[in-house]
């Protein structure tokens, strides 16, 4: 600090110190007293420790720095010396840590050994020293640190051995004056200077005489100007967080701005920053007035904010309004109540818990409101709607749908059951006096009663409640377990009840010896041909009742009724979990060919084909038929399923026995005569085509990884198709996958990248993209009602971002189109190595 002028403060950022962290480790102070003669006759080997031998034993230090009760660097420890008078080591440690990078938490930890026989050593004490002092500034200069005797230094926050003593002791004083002095903050007088060093010389050794205590004695760089800590600066740093009580900062007038500024030295702590601002809360009140309220239902908004209401009705499911958007929409609710996509909207600028809101809100607009779409009653339906009302009003809405639309719709409102057991849950635990209303909204009611009149809707409401059923979250089961107890008495009063009820126990019991035979197959050593003859001999022994059966709708697909399973044609996959290929026997004399797994949970691939399904039903109502096959899923439970097989060849098995895919197809459907489409029938390469764009659209939008070339299939007929889907929403095992997935295979496929099939290939993509991005908000809250459903990629993540990064609302449809081309034209070749490994190791699996 510069005297003549003491406005100047100086000192320096950690952030901007890039050396190393050093220190010197002086000398150890103090008495150590040998041990009594008692003790040594107790306990004999205590005469080998080095305290006992009459010369100083050979002690050394060992030190480590730690932050946060983890160590930052290995444990360091002072080199041998050879001691006459004194403990003096005078050894600096260099540490492989710059202090810049330091957490403000640094501490050291000191611990002095000694002999303790042969090979062994035993602490002589320990000390913990923290490398930051209050005020966030790293300590220099030269420190004594108290040794507590017999232990090692404890490095943990709340630490048992800390370096300062709990009472300062008059040496402790005089050394914390010789620091000033020593930083030039005590004026200097040569004379008094002499007399007053010679005194503490005195006062330290009759100090150390009477003192029980061990001290080390470490030595930190001396720094020009006190170092304070900072953490880098972010590229956008925040203005947020800078000091509103600056007043009460000891500062000069000449201190810069940019230091009052700085959010990395100053963190302000604000206890009330989650409640709710009351002069905001004031405004609020004061623009929404009920007494305003018979001018609001005339009120029709200008041009300018009609524009405004449109670009906020636009805005995501996910999007939170600002407080300014929220009292736009509610001024101009009665305007917005003919507008369907309204509804969302008004209800998140409700204040919830302003009571008089709450019942003009739901009492008095909500009733008069327009009929809402599917995908705004799903909204309704999620996690953040309470009031069963408004839940109410969305399971109305839903009713209006037909039993196919529904049945695409139904896993997700199996799992919205979980948000309203919680409404009526806490309905107890809530206070009263509040307007919202925690009754029952009519969905289990709702759900049960299509189930009633439908059969096959019926079936799979069974199977989603029992998987749902069979949940460890004991809380959740209970609940869905009295769904189906109020589902199986409605489906006994129904017209033949009892049959229905007996049929879903059959199929309950057939899923029971599938997955008990699936099981001991699994875990037991046979090769693989055993395990095939051991399935087909319990296929084929009767006491199973599965070589014969009366007529059975099948869990899969209801429609489908079977009377028995075909031993000789069934037969156990080569993979890790020994799925079973099982080929039904149809009551219409078809076969249909199932694969049933178990030990892996099926719930993220049903959700996934249920997606794919949903936007092949979107591309079919705009008359564009990719040929999607979005086979059958179900998950009978949390760690089995059953899966529809259909006949096809994986690429990498079509790419071994026949080359290239076009010699696949070619084989099964030749057409010499045709043109353009390489000996193969138009139909066929059109399928191809169609199917290739569909899927290549599809898992772009879903994120599906873990893509190779053996779940890429090709069917007979043409129809390409995806399976297995253990990662999506951008997950991917492999580095820097590709978005967009397509491989070498499928162009070549097509006649190459120049041919005009595969121009076709990139408008049919270009067309679903843009047809699939007007059902965002659909997808978007379809997923979001599946966050509670303990699927793997879904749980713990934000859905919403992962989707809208693929949709790109934010783009023109022909920005997006665009978008979407350079993603296709972009080929990873990290993953065509890494599908040859996969190949190898396949080939080694089997």
């Amino acid at each position: 600090m510069d005297k003549d002028n003491r406005d100047d403060f100086t000192f320096a950022k950690l952030s901007d110190l890039k050396l190393p962290v050093t220190f010197r480790i002086s000398q150890l102070e103090g008495i150590r007293k040998p041990r009594s003669f008692t003790e040594l006759l107790e306990n004999p080997e205590l005469r080998f420790h080095g305290v006992q031998s009459s010369t100083l034993s050979d002690l050394y230090v060992t030190c480590q720095l730690i932050a946060d009760n983890k160590p930052l660097t290995i444990p360091f420890r002072t080199s041998f010396k050879a001691f006459k008078n004194t403990y003096t080591w005078n050894e600096w440690i260099t540490l492989p840590i710059r202090y810049c990078d330091l957490p403000l938490s640094s501490q050291i930890t000191f611990t002095v050994w000694d002999i303790g026989g042969p090979r062994e050593a035993i602490p002589v004490g320990g000390s913990t020293f923290r490398l930051f002092g209050k005020k966030w500034t790293l300590r220099r200069g030269k420190h004594r640190l108290l040794l507590w005797p017999g232990v090692e230094a404890d490095g943990s926050v709340e630490t048992s051995t800390p370096s300062k003593m709990a009472t300062q002791d008059e040496m402790g004083r005089l050394e914390k004056l010789v620091k000033k002095y020593e930083r030039g903050d005590l004026p200097k007088s040569d004379w008094l200077d002499k007399m007053a060093f010679r005194k503490m010389e005195e006062i330290h050794a009759a100090a150390t005489e009477k003192s029980e205590n061990l001290f080390l004695y470490i030595d930190l760089p001396r720094f020009d100007f006190p170092v304070i800590f900072s953490e880098p600066e972010a590229s956008s740093s925040s203005t947020s967080t800078t000091l509103p009580t600056i007043a009460q900062i000891p500062t000069t007038p000449a201190i810069s701005s940019t230091f009052v500024n700085d959010p990395n030295l100053w963190s302000v702590v604000d206890p009330d920053i989650t409640h709710e601002n009351p002069v905001e809360d004031k405004h609020r009140r004061l623009v929404r007035s009920h007494r305003s309220s018979p001018y609001d239902r005339e009120l029709k908004p200008n041009a300018k904010i009609r524009d405004e209401l449109g670009v906020i009705l636009n805005y995501s499911p996910s999007r939170v309004l600002t407080s300014e958007e929220k009292d736009i929409v509610w001024q101009f609710r009665y305007y917005l109540a003919r507008d369907k996509k309204g509804l969302t909207k008004f209800l998140k600028s409700v204040a919830w818990r302003d009571s008089s809101e709450v019942k003009q809100a739901v009492e008095e607009l909500l009733p008069q409101w327009t009929e809402i779409d599917t995908d705004d009653a799903l909204e309704l339906l999620g996690p953040g709607t309470v009031d069963s009302r408004v839940r109410g009003f969305a399971v109305k809405q839903l009713s209006r749908a037909d039993d196919d639309e529904l049945l695409l719709y139904l896993l997700q409102l199996v799992q919205a059951l979980k948000f309203e057991s919680v409404a009526t849950e806490q309905r107890s635990s809530r206070s009263t006096t509040t307007a919202i209303s925690y009754d029952d909204s009519g969905l289990s009611d709702f759900l049960i009663a299509r189930g009633v009149a439908n059969p096959v809707l019926g079936n799979r409401l069974y199977w989603y409640l029992m998987v749902e059923v069979a949940l460890e979250d004991r809380v959740m089961a209970k609940m869905y377990g009295r769904v189906v107890y109020k589902y199986m008495n409605k489906i006994l009063e129904s017209e033949n009840g009892s049959d229905r009820r007996e049929t879903m126990r059959r199929q309950g019991l057939m899923i029971d010896t599938l997955a008990k035979r699936a099981r001991e197959l699994r875990t037991s050593k046979d090769p693989r041909p055993k395990k095939i003859e051991k399935l087909r001999s319990v296929i084929s022994d009767s006491k199973n009742g599965l070589s014969s059966m009366e007529p059975l709708p099948l869990p899969l697909n209801a429609n489908i009724e079977v009377t028995s399973i075909i031993p000789e044609k069934s037969s156990v996959f080569k993979s890790n979990m020994y799925p079973l290929l099982l080929y039904f026997q149809c009551s219409d004399g078809s076969e249909y060919p199932v694969m049933f797994k178990d030990g892996d949970d099926m719930r993220q691939d049903q959700l996934v084909i249920q997606l794919f399904t949903l936007m092949d039903q979107l591309l079919r109502k705009e008359n564009l038929d990719l040929k999607l096959s979005p086979y059958d899923v179900l998950a009978t439970g949390p760690m089995q399923g059953m899966v529809q097989f259909i006949p096809s060849k994986t690429i990498a098995a079509i790419v071994s026995e026949h080359g290239t895919l076009l010699n696949y197809l070619r084989a099964h459907h030749p057409d010499e005569g045709s043109i353009g489409t390489s000996g193969v029938e138009p139909s066929v390469i059109d399928t191809f085509v169609r199917s290739c764009a569909g899927y290549c659209v599809v898992t772009y939008l879903l994120g599906v990884g873990d893509r190779h070339l053996d779940n890429l299939l090709v069917a007979p007929d043409g129809h390409f198709f995806h399976v297995d889907f253990g990662y999506i929403l951008g997950r991917d095992p492999k580095p820097f996958p590709p978005q967009v997935k397509v491989c070498k295979e499928m162009v070549d496929g097509m006649g190459g990248a120049q041919s005009p099939h595969y121009a076709r290939f990139k408008n049919f993509c270009f067309t679903a993209y843009s047809i699939l991005r007007k059902s965002t908000n659909l997808i978007l809250n379809l997923v979001t009602l599946m966050v509670d459903a303990n699927i793997p990629d879904i749980k713990h993540r934000d859905v919403h971002e992962q989707l809208q990064e693929k949709f790109r609302l934010d783009l023109t449809e022909e920005e997006a189109i665009k978008h979407f081309e350079i993603l296709l034209n972009e080929t990873s070749y990290i993953t065509v190595v890494l599908d040859r490994f996969h190949d190898l190791a396949q080939y080694w699996r089997s």
